[in-house]
């Protein structure tokens, strides 16, 4: 008792200046730390959106040049039917794509964990491959595969007589769904692969002793345990499905009659308002509407997962 005293006084005998001067000090080094993170964060998605914001309140007219319009920008794109169309063809692509993908992705991360599978990081690693292929080497490589001129559909056509042609207006949105699940399906799969991975090994254990079969384990313990990063990858799925370009902006170079118009995407129409038809101030304002309509989607996705999650 008397060594603890002893070791207690000088701590208590600190004076409050000191102290404080202290705290003042941990405070500073911590915010030195974070500095370059909110510089960067500031440059890089505050200021852009600030300039976005100032710009979508303009627009360049052949008389008068740039010219204040406050949000006539933002009421022209409401009554806009071309901005509407792409904002339906994605929501489309979303609700049929992202639950197959998801679904594909599951089924690989049960299969991987299940411990049947031989040389399961061999799978793991090849099926989540094509996630490191950029976005652009991909659209060309399955612009070539799935092509009628050079590609694999081209080649069995002239040797079976067929026309089979999977870049039509009406299966455009089709073969692009077939790329970007071929290119995502890896990153969610080692999502919900992770998860699994975090499971205690006595719920198994308890599982067995109880008798449950392979299928009662995963209907009762896996899926479950799937909720909070399902939550996650279906929110990085609709941003993605949402900001799509790269298929969109390449295939018409590539194939023939594909249906792909400049405003296929709200994006692909933002970059040619920007870049063809110099209306900058206009692809602002759809730039911000369509950031609003991601946020609100993907929120009331979080949202009702985690209430979900909450009540099981």
């Amino acid at each position: 008792m008397v060594q603890t005293r002893e070791a207690a006084a000088p701590a208590a005998a600190v004076p409050p200046r000191t102290r404080r001067g202290r705290r003042r000090r941990r405070s500073q080094a911590g915010l030195a730390f974070v500095a370059p993170f909110g510089a960067l964060f500031v440059l890089v998605l505050v200021v852009p959106i600030l300039y976005a914001a100032y710009l979508s309140l303009f627009q360049e007219r052949l008389l008068g040049g740039n010219t204040f319009v406050g949000l006539a920008n933002y009421g022209k794109l409401f009554a806009d039917p071309q901005f509407w169309d792409g904002v339906a063809r994605v929501a489309l692509f979303t609700l049929v794509q992202v639950p197959i993908m998801l679904t594909i992705a599951t089924a690989l991360a049960l299969a991987l964990d299940s411990r049947r599978l031989h040389g399961a990081g061999f799978t793991r690693a090849t099926i989540f491959l094509p996630y490191a292929v950029p976005a652009i080497v991909a659209t060309l490589m399955w612009g070539f595969l799935l092509g009628v001129k050079y590609g694999l559909f081209g080649s069995l056509n002239r040797a079976i007589g067929t026309s089979i042609d999977p870049f039509t207006p009406d299966t455009t949105l089709i073969s692009i769904g077939v790329m970007v699940t071929w290119a995502f399906t890896g990153f969610n799969m080692l999502i919900f692969y992770s998860a699994l991975k975090a499971v205690p090994r006595e719920l198994y254990e308890a599982a067995a002793i109880d008798g449950a079969n392979e299928f009662q384990v995963v209907r009762s313990i896996k899926l479950p345990a799937l909720r909070g990063s399902l939550v996650v990858t279906v929110i990085f799925s609709i941003i993605g499905t949402f900001q799509m370009f790269n298929e969109p902006q390449i295939l018409p170079s590539m194939v023939a009659n594909s249906g792909v118009t400049t405003h296929y995407t709200p994006n692909l129409y933002a970059y040619h308002l920007a870049f063809t038809g110099s209306q900058q101030g206009y692809a602002a304002a759809l730039a911000l509407v369509m950031a609003a309509i991601t946020i609100a989607v993907a929120y009331a996705v979080q949202v009702r997962g985690l209430r979900d999650a909450s009540d099981t």
